[in-house]
């Protein structure tokens, strides 16, 4: 935070803070922080309770305890008083430019940018602070590398959980270990790759569609004194989710299709898009597009509860000096809420990628989504319906690893804070 510090004050830019430019940093800091101090303290006794902690998160869209609250005043309270006065406040903020408790908060938000490749999750927001100074385009850009990346590194453990999703039954008992064997004597080594070409493309677009909807859908969603509670947030990000999906449904049908592909059928994305036309015509392209959405609902929901709770508890029990709960609580919140949003939508999905890849399977009866639920249930039973869990989660930590370590990267490369 020193840099920070430095980096606000010294105003010409001459690389040292002397001690002019340190008294108006600190004249400046002041003013920004009265203000911040004057809007929590609802009741102007000059003093900040909790309850006006948890009033003034409240307005910005965040529910939280009173004991959360407590645990936040008790990181700035000096005194032992449970209330924070201005001095408190002011010596806490001074040398800790989080001038308001946004900071706080944002550093719950931005660090949701795990790409686990089904990430339906509701995109990042950005404060008008951010939206001038381009520093969103560079998050969304540190983002969609640390995706492709991730993805890239993860794909033959993707391919694999398409392959058994679509070819696993009783009679094909696909395990892990042969389900690799089986690839690598059809296509050589290179075939582990086999659609992860689009499922990287694809990713741009996609970034881009869901964070344009999300905000739009936050513009309509807005109430009339300006604020987004929680509800409506989920409620935009899962429209936001919705849209983008829509928009890139095809190239969700072009991966599949590659990834179940023999090799040699095709050349390409663009051939197999050909082919595809041909034979089937535009409505192949939405194979299994009912089951895709309808899963969106089960994930998102999910995952945002299960990450709110994670938050919750950890704010409650571990929050002792900080608001800010490190790295590896956050990464740990996200990789549990969204494996428990996916262990609710697997079958969904399962029933998605095997209606993406029915006309490709001969012979196979081309059944709608309910038909092909009560097909897998009738002949494997429930078990059938989690066809490929086992390389799905094996792959969810190599991924949100790379995704970590590469974003990470990425944000130092382009010089984001």
């Amino acid at each position: 935070s020193q840099q920070k510090i430095f980096k606000a004050g010294d105003t010409n830019q001459d690389g040292q803070l002397d001690f002019e430019e340190f008294m108006q940093y600190l004249k400046d800091h002041e003013k920004k922080m009265k203000l911040a101090f004057k809007s929590l303290d609802k009741n102007n006794d000059g003093k900040i309770e909790a309850s006006e902690v948890v009033q003034s998160l409240k307005i910005l869209g965040i529910s939280i305890s009173e004991k959360q609250a407590e645990k936040i005043l008790q990181s700035i309270d000096a005194d032992g008083t449970m209330t924070v006065d201005w001095n408190e406040w002011r010596d806490h903020f001074m040398f800790n430019p989080a001038t308001d408790i946004e900071e706080i908060i944002r550093y719950w938000k931005h660090s949701t940018v795990l790409d686990i490749g089904d990430s339906l999750t509701v995109p990042d927001e950005f404060t008008e602070e951010e939206k001038k100074t381009g520093q969103w385009w560079k998050q969304l850009l540190a983002g969609g590398v640390a995706g492709a990346v991730s993805r890239t590194g993860t794909a033959p453990l993707d391919r694999l959980k398409v392959m058994m999703q679509v070819h696993g039954s009783k009679s094909n008992k696909m395990n892990i270990a042969g389900g690799f064997k089986q690839m690598l004597k059809e296509g050589g080594v290179r075939s582990l790759w086999r659609g992860n070409g689009v499922n990287v493309v694809k990713i741009a677009p996609e970034t881009a569609i869901k964070f344009w909807a999300y905000e739009q859908y936050k513009k309509i969603l807005t109430k009339d004194d300006g604020k987004l509670g929680t509800v409506e947030r989920f409620v935009s990000g899962s429209l936001a989710g919705a849209t983008a999906q829509t928009s890139i449904y095809p190239m969700e049908v072009l991966k599949t299709r590659l990834a179940v592909g023999k090799t040699g059928q095709y050349s390409g994305m663009f051939d197999c898009a050909k082919k595809i036309l041909k034979r089937e015509g535009v409505k192949a392209f939405y194979k299994g597009y009912v089951p895709n959405i309808l899963g969106i609902i089960p994930y998102a929901g999910i995952d945002l509860a299960v990450y709110e709770l994670l938050k919750t508890t950890w704010l409650e029990h571990y929050a002792s000096s900080s608001a800010n709960p490190g790295v590896f609580v956050l990464l740990g919140c996200g990789t549990a809420s969204s494996t428990c949003g996916q262990l609710a939508s697997y079958p969904l999905a399962l029933i998605r990628t095997r209606m993406q890849a029915q006309a490709s399977v001969e012979g196979a009866p081309q059944l709608n989504m309910v038909g092909l639920f009560q097909r897998i249930i009738a002949t494997e039973g429930i078990r059938g319906l989690y066809r490929g869990i086992a390389p799905n989660f094996m792959k969810v930590l190599p991924a949100v690893s790379i995704s970590y370590v590469v974003y990470e990267k990425m944000k130092q490369n382009l010089g984001i804070a």
